[in-house]
């Protein structure tokens, strides 16, 4: 079978200003040519009209937090304090004890800053008639006007639910119009040149085999591709990085996801997903400095200028550097279209290191809701891939359990679950709380159990089929993804890891990378697909349009560079 484009040499290398690497988050998307130092990013939602009388249906722009009710407090306060303690118990490099300035003497000083008024009148809200926005222009909207707000991607999958804009269907459609847009408006590519192109998409590691039917379909026939590739974000990570093997941590704002990696291939049983990153722990930093009397008193987390302010100073003021002791001041403008521009005055303390760290002390995490950890068990099999191994498994079973199963997974995965297959869930292949064939010393997870992120990279580790390969992932661990960008975290988790390795592990040197090659932690997947994609190697892997029309799913297994 020939893979290449019509009119393109079979092992002439390919333009790398002609491959578009495709990067799906929670949060943003990013998008880019190969041969781009740096893709366009932007946030990955869509606001579409709502027609006249139709349901009003608005994703938030962080993971929202839970009602407060007194016991929420009680635990989200008791974890502050205990984080706050063992900070107290850590030494500054000069010497010094740390110590903790009182949320009460902070909010003291906070009470009585009053905002400065930068500019009488900020800009109107923009004249906005468009039948659907895309990316950052939907911040641009007035929230009085009647547009719906959809996020495609949640908790780092399809964002699947019952109201208005959740089906399958929907989210497809939303990132068709997302993406082409971003294609044809940011890169100046006009979508009838696109089988001139060829496309990477990078898929998460613990996948639904359904979903990336949906995305290779959506790629090859309605955007129109040439050809397309799926990589894993961990296999992208440790290309990016220029690493042959590592335990792939990889923190994005609604999802922490970790893998071990070697030569290129993910390994099945390592894969864990936490439902947990940057927005969450944003969300713990907003409840602390409200208990500090947060001087921009309007603050909402259902406007999302709020949501951006409140990301922006995650991102500036959090770090964990023992070093920064006692209050800090701190300074931001509030510009919401149709206001007067005001500067904010604020005294920070031990909150901008103590938020970072809810990801190790992971109650704090509750202010958004329960959560649950994820692995991936045995795949569900597709009667359109007569080749998997599991269809024949079941296909050799009595006829009418056959029968079962194959109308199971034809349905589509929003509709109820047959009840005479139990193991077909909903999530098809990403179950929460079974470790089918994992190994027999492995803890189940149960949903609401969370796991702090030291925890996870152990057992992530542990999970590796041989001594020699945990050595490996001990000594190469990377940290990737725009969810945490605090300064100094990695010192941290290093010395977590480094009193739990277990003792004849201790040989290798324990090295956690978290810049590699001063590339921001945040584009390293892409990059690394962007790197994939130019390789010699990389020839016999493109899929393009006619195979996939002709053969589906199982063009799919042999060409995909994992394991299916």
């Amino acid at each position: 079978m020939s893979t290449h484009d019509p009119g393109a040499e079979q092992y002439q290398q390919f333009p790398s200003n002609r491959i578009i690497i495709l990067h799906p988050g929670s949060l943003n998307v990013r998008i880019g040519r190969a041969s781009d130092l740096v893709p366009v990013k932007q946030l990955h939602c869509i606001a579409r009209k709502r027609r006249p009388g139709g349901k009003i249906y608005r994703d938030p722009f962080v993971p929202p937090s839970v009602p407060k009710t007194k016991e929420l407090i009680e635990e989200l306060e008791e974890c502050r304090l205990q984080i706050s303690h063992t900070l107290q118990t850590c030494v500054q490099s000069n010497g010094a004890r740390r110590y903790a300035t009182p949320p009460q003497q902070i909010a003291a000083f906070n009470r009585r800053s009053l905002p400065e008024i930068v500019k009488e009148e900020g800009e109107a809200w923009p004249q906005v008639d468009c039948e659907i926005v895309v990316g950052d222009l939907v911040l641009d909207i007035d929230p009085e006007l009647p547009y719906n707000i959809h996020f495609p991607y949640r908790r780092g999958d399809f964002n699947i639910h019952s109201e208005v804009g959740g089906s399958i269907s929907s989210v497809l459609n939303d990132l068709y119009a997302i993406w082409s847009s971003i294609i044809e408006y940011k890169l100046d590519i006009p979508l009838i040149e696109l089988v001139k192109y060829r496309c990477v998409l990078l898929i998460p590691d613990l996948y639904s085999r359904t979903h990336l039917k949906n995305l290779m379909s959506l790629l090859l026939k309605d955007l129109g591709f040439g050809s397309c590739i799926l990589v894993q974000e961990s296999v992208g990570a440790t290309f990016g990085a220029g690493i042959g093997s590592a335990c792939v941590v990889d923190i994005g704002d609604q999802k922490t996801a970790i893998s071990c990696v070697e030569d290129g291939i993910s390994h099945k049983a390592t894969r864990l997903r936490m439902d947990y990153g940057g927005g969450d722990v944003c969300q713990a930093l907003s409840w602390m400095f409200h208990k500090s009397a947060f001087p921009y008193k309007n603050w909402n987390e259902n406007v999302p200028r709020d949501v951006i302010l409140m990301r922006n100073l995650y991102e500036h003021f959090c770090h964990v550097n023992l070093d920064v002791c006692g209050p800090q001041e701190k300074s931001f403008l509030v510009d919401h279209p149709g206001d007067v521009v005001n500067k904010y005055t604020l005294q920070v303390g031990d909150e901008c290191i103590i938020s970072p760290l809810a990801m190790f002390y992971t109650d704090l995490l509750k202010i958004t809701g329960p959560k649950t950890s994820k692995i991936q068990t045995h795949q569900a099999s597709d009667p359109e891939d007569p080749f998997d191994a599991e269809f024949l498994r079941e296909t050799s079973r009595k006829r009418e359990a056959a029968d079962t199963t194959a109308n199971a997974n034809d349905s589509q995965q929003m509709e109820p679950v047959n009840e005479s297959q139990p193991q077909v869930n909903p999530d098809e292949d990403i179950v929460v709380d079974s470790l089918e064939n994992g190994p027999a010393e492995a803890v189940t997870l149960a949903p609401g159990q969370i796991m702090a992120l030291d925890s996870a990279i152990l057992q992530s580790i542990d999970r590796c089929q041989t001594d020699e390969l945990k050595r490996k992932m001990y000594s190469s661990i990377l940290i990737v993804g725009g969810g945490v960008k605090a300064q100094g975290l990695h010192l941290w988790l290093q010395n977590r890891l480094a009193l739990q390795t277990p003792y004849n592990y201790k040989t290798e040197q324990l090295e956690i990378v978290t810049a590699p090659k001063d590339i921001d932690p945040a584009v390293t997947v892409w990059k690394g697909a962007a790197v994939m994609s130019c390789l010699e190697s990389a020839i016999e892997l493109w899929i393009n349009q006619n195979e996939w029309n002709k053969y589906g799913l199982r063009i799919l297994r042999e060409r995909a560079p994992f394991i299916w």
